[in-house]
């Protein structure tokens, strides 16, 4: 009986203590501050320069090394010349990559040493240099106090070579042959006309009559072409240093009626296939275009990250003839 008799009072004294905290002012606990979110890492700027991009064999890569980018998680800046004779474009392109401050760049050089001094400008600064495709020349880079820089591309000679034993095959005649050179400066240009030169007068019925620069043009592989069998008309093998000059030539051999010359090229064009499969040009060779652009950009990234790389990595290359034209 004594607890009912208090009950009603302690309720009451409750009421109030609960309108007496609901009239003073009110108290907000504060929510727990979001952690703090990173800022997303900058991907890494490699700059990526080639000759020219009116080559079709530049576009191929440049689609290796896109997929590169795309497998390293990096940002590519492409840098292209005019023309691929345009050596103090591409000089001004890796000042430019210089200025920007990329970490590395990966270069296919127009010229073996006109390169070299740029090149050492970016090294001086930081940044590091992949060589593709065309070799800088080993004593200009050794002169200029550099290290050897990582190259990747293929044995030019020994693609030439298997280029010119295939035209060389089965003559058992006296027969003359012509060349058709790419830019006599550059490392690859005088491999490939070692190695063709090699292979045909390993042929002791060989004769070379006639080697010419057209630097890797299709006009000039056709206006060089018409000058030489204008004062040899009776050559009958014919070695391009690339397809763009092989589909000059090419060009030049139908519309003069000379369709029995066995002619060569080198890259595996797109367009030099299409001739192959039609009978206009006898071979090429692939030196997969797109798998060096990948390999510069996968090495680069590598030297990024300090590891290090080996100094030459070679890609095969592959004689595609009309039976394994595809």
């Amino acid at each position: 009986m004594l607890l009912l008799r208090f009950l009603p009072a302690f309720v009451m004294a409750m009421g109030l203590l609960a309108c007496g905290q609901s009239s003073g002012p009110s108290v907000t606990t504060p929510a727990q501050a979001p952690a703090p979110v990173a800022p997303p890492v900058a991907k890494k700027e490699i700059g990526l320069v080639m000759k020219t991009l009116t080559n079709p064999f530049f576009v191929e890569m440049e689609k290796g090394a896109r997929r590169a980018e795309k497998d390293f998680g990096l940002t590519l800046k492409v840098k292209t010349a005019a023309q691929e004779t345009s050596i103090e474009q591409q000089i001004q392109l890796v000042d430019d990559l210089v200025a920007d401050k990329v970490a590395a760049i990966v270069i296919a050089p127009g010229d073996s040493q006109r390169l070299v001094a740029a090149l050492k400008k970016a090294i001086d600064a930081g940044i590091k240099v992949v060589n593709i495709d065309n070799r800088l020349d080993q004593a200009a880079v050794a002169q200029a106090g550099l290290k050897p820089i990582a190259f990747v591309s293929v044995d030019n000679e020994a693609g030439a070579y298997k280029a010119g034993k295939f035209l060389a095959e089965g003559i058992v005649t006296p027969t003359q042959a012509g060349m058709l050179e790419g830019i006599r400066s550059a490392d690859n240009a005088q491999q490939r006309a070692r190695g063709a030169t090699r292979a045909l007068l390993e042929n002791q019925h060989i004769t070379i009559v006639a080697s010419e620069s057209a630097n890797w043009k299709i006009d000039e592989g056709y206006a060089a072409t018409k000058a030489m069998f204008e004062k040899f008309p009776d050559i009958k093998l014919l070695f391009a240093a690339n397809d763009m000059m092989a589909i000059g030539a090419a060009k030049y051999l139908q519309e003069s009626g000379k369709t029995q010359v066995k002619l060569a090229g080198f890259d595996a064009l797109r367009e030099a296939i299409i001739e192959i499969k039609a009978g206009t040009i006898a071979a090429t060779i692939d030196q997969q275009a797109a798998e060096q652009g990948y390999q510069g950009i996968a090495l680069a990234n590598r030297l990024i990250q300090g590891d290090v790389v080996p100094e030459v990595t070679l890609i095969d290359t592959r004689l595609i003839t009309q039976a394994t034209a595809l």
